[in-house]
């Protein structure tokens, strides 16, 4: 049994009230681990040690290089426990060790990534009217709140830990309370690799006391979410206090689109790997896949003959494609939507039901679903699902499969399938998201801009404009002749 505490100043501690929540192994539905739940109290205590911590210079000041020693410490020991790392996030997260693997090899070149990024040159000199200098130059925010979902427990942190600390902040960080453990171990290396006390904090517990602190308190300079776009909603609501930073990554319903002239194994591939890789549970997820009719039929009964075959079954199985479902409550969210699109009239070709066979029994496994016969009014057609459900729609020609991906209200990804070069830039053009694929899915890159059109988010994570968030830019004007101005009469 794991007992799991919070990271603040150096220390680890239980909460205040000493409560503890159990963490439940969504394979077997056997509780695994206890991790401490905080408080509103917790989390002001982090956030005023961030802050002090912050305003000390002791990262803040630090020299960029200096800063990027211990993140290339930290991807170096990612690396080292790799193993490790992925054997506890498929116990927490339920995802097969071989996605897990890929996740922690993915969270250490993120480090490199910005430890590298952050010692190149990043001002801008301007030539200006004489006699006065004028530059830009970039500066840490302050204390950052950093909250992540649970699809990605480790890859996820990462993704705004190494940028907020590479550019000089402190962070105040929530982990899902579902998923409490590589978060931990992440933090056991910090300590290990001597990060200074105060940089990094970690509070674990309930969004609805520690999210929401996080979000409304005023010595909060910047928070970054990842995670359901009605929560986002509510951040940025209560963000709107002290107008501090706002970065969030949000939902998603991302239509895939097949043509007819595609390879057609290769897009039939690509099509299962986006939608029941994750077991649904992505915010990329290829979730609507839009198919010209004149091959509708024919992929949609080899997508579903390959579906069938995909190996459902406990994360640290080798032979496992697909795992369970992070919760029982996201389980019965899950299930709840199929029987909605039954009910609005949308037809089961493929799976629909909780796996309930021996071993499998009190795990939280549903079977590969696909819905037809959906129309662009039902709630399965417009709503995120995030589990192993797609539904598989039909159109006549590129205006209406660009019409048909356009028609909800979030814009994160997208993919195109088609051997027309010119078509797919085309398409791909027009779509409204942030990512998009042509002849392939879900493969994305540490150098390249992560996030979503319209309510999929604000900002973008990864890249340079990944570091950019958690920059402020500061304009320095020089007067290179120090002299009277004359504006007034003496």
């Amino acid at each position: 049994m794991f007992n799991l505490k919070m990271y603040i100043n150096g220390e680890w501690r239980d909460s205040q009230n000493k409560e503890k929540r159990n963490v439940i192994n969504p394979a077997t539905g056997e509780v695994f681990a206890q991790a401490a739940e905080g408080t509103v109290e917790d989390v002001r205590e982090a956030i005023q040690v961030a802050k002090a911590t912050f305003e000390s210079g002791v990262w803040s000041e630090m020299a960029p290089a200096e800063r990027a020693s211990y993140l290339f410490k930290i991807a170096d020991k990612i690396d080292e426990n790799a193993e490790e790392l992925a054997r506890l996030e498929t116990m927490d997260n339920g995802k097969p060790l071989r996605e897990a693997g890929f996740d922690m090899a993915d969270a250490a070149a993120c480090f490199r990534y910005y430890a590298g990024l952050i010692t190149k040159p990043d001002g801008v000199t301007y030539q200006v009217p004489d006699p006065v200098q004028a530059f830009v130059v970039r500066e840490p925010v302050g204390v950052c709140g950093l909250i992540v979902p649970w699809n990605y427990p480790l890859m996820l942190s990462v993704w705004k830990l190494a940028p907020a600390l590479a550019a000089g902040n402190t962070v105040v960080y929530k982990p899902s309370e579902v998923t409490p453990l590589t978060p931990t171990k992440l933090f056991e290396i910090f300590e290990e690799v001597g990060l200074p006390k105060g940089v990094a904090n970690m509070v674990m517990g309930a969004g609805s006391a520690v999210g929401n602190e996080i979000a409304e308190s005023h010595d909060v300079d910047l928070i970054s979410f990842t995670g359901g776009t009605k929560t986002g909603k509510h951040i940025m609501k209560a963000a709107a206090g002290n107008l501090k930073k706002v970065s969030l990554e949000l939902g998603g319903k991302s239509p895939n689109i097949i043509f007819a002239d595609a390879d057609f194994e290769t897009a039939v591939d690509y099509a299962l790997f986006g939608i029941y890789a994750g077991s649904g549970q992505v915010c990329s997820a290829g979730s609507r896949i839009l198919v010209e009719e004149s091959i509708y039929d024919q992929f949609v009964n080899r997508f579903v003959e390959r579906a069938k075959q995909i190996n459902v079954g406990p994360g640290n199985d080798t032979n496992t494609e697909m795992g369970p479902l992070v919760s029982q409550e996201h389980m019965e969210r899950v299930l709840n939507y199929i029987e909605i699109g039954k009910e609005e009239g949308a037809r089961v070709v493929c799976g629909g039901n909780r796996i309930t066979k021996e071993g499998l029994e009190k795990g939280y496994f549903v079977e590969p679903t696909v819905f037809v016969d959906v129309t662009p009014n039902m709630r399965i057609f417009q709503e995120e699902i995030f589990g192993p459900v797609v539904i598989i729609e039909k159109f006549k020609d590129e205006e209406e499969a660009i019409s048909l991906a356009n028609s909800t209200n979030y814009g994160l990804a997208g993919g195109v399938f088609t051997i027309d070069g010119a078509k797919a830039l085309r398409v791909t053009k027009k779509i409204r998201s942030g990512i998009t694929w042509i002849n392939t899915y879900h493969n994305t890159y540490n150098e390249a801009p992560w996030g979503g059109y319209k309510q999929s988010g604000i900002g973008r994570a990864l890249g340079t404009y990944g570091l950019d968030v958690f920059q402020e830019i500061k304009q320095i004007n020089i007067n290179l002749q120090v002299e009277p101005i004359g504006w007034f009469s003496k």
